[in-house]
């Protein structure tokens, strides 16, 4: 594939990326935050579930504490300070109107121009199949973009104080196997490997390699294998859905 991806829009001021799992966005989208972050611009999280099945080896209840504290810490190295859980049950994530209410009501209450979530298709390029937490939130945050403009829609959130939101202007997706703009990887990218380095316990429970050789291997891979469509630069991809 070789059709060249466009940049990033870069007329806007605030962002919310919205995710399934801590570690989601620093496998490759935080080195976009990062150069968003340098720019001046507001990034906040919202995490669906706090990961709490994601680390065979520790229960449950422990694992929520531990990737709660390293996503914190991880969202701090890319300079972002507004990190939110829903408390949704990690791996059993179900799209339907819950869902869409709690991610149009942190719309509602961020204000975002840009909407930023991970893969909702099926697969990530048609021969990893991706996972049912994946999938169910980037397809609540593409429709919940339009839920929190729509007075009509959720109007319980209107009289919680959460008035609709017209302002999202686009909704990009981060490692869609259908990418359409890129940001450039090299301005963010080291602090984009501290910043997954920080989930530290869940990539030692996930390889036995040296956390820091796997990290830069993995985002050097990722970033790398966009360069050619983005003029020979490492670059972080998104498929972008204007609205």
């Amino acid at each position: 594939m070789t059709d060249r991806l466009e940049p990033m829009p870069a007329d806007w001021q605030r962002a919310l990326a919205v995710v399934a799992h801590p570690d989601d966005l620093e496998y490759g989208a935080a080195a976009a935050i990062a150069s968003w972050v340098d720019g001046g611009r507001e990034v906040a999280y919202l995490l669906a579930t706090r990961g709490e099945a994601g680390i065979s080896t520790m229960e449950p209840a422990r694992a929520a504490e531990v990737r709660e504290r390293e996503q914190r810490a991880s969202a701090a190295v890319v300079g972002v300070s507004s990190v939110e859980f829903l408390d949704h049950r990690d791996g059993v994530v179900e799209y339907g109107p819950a869902l869409r209410r709690d991610v149009a009501a942190a719309i509602r209450r961020h204000r975002p121009e840009l909407v930023v979530t991970l893969n909702h298709r099926d697969t990530f390029g048609g021969t990893s199949w991706n996972t049912p937490d994946h999938r169910a939130v980037g397809r609540a945050v593409l429709d919940a973009a339009a839920d929190a403009g729509n007075r009509w829609i959720f109007p319980e959130l209107a009289e919680q104080g959460l008035p609709p939101w017209e302002g999202v202007r686009w909704v990009a997706v981060a490692a869609s196997p259908r990418p359409t703009h890129a940001v450039e990887a090299g301005p963010g990218m080291e602090r984009a490997v501290r910043s997954l380095l920080e989930h530290r316990a869940y990539i030692e429970a996930l390889t036995d390699a040296d956390p820091e050789t796997y990290v830069r291997g993995f985002l050097g891979r990722a970033t790398g294998d966009t360069a050619a469509r983005f003029g020979g630069r490492a670059a972080v991809s998104f498929e972008l859905f204007p609205r």
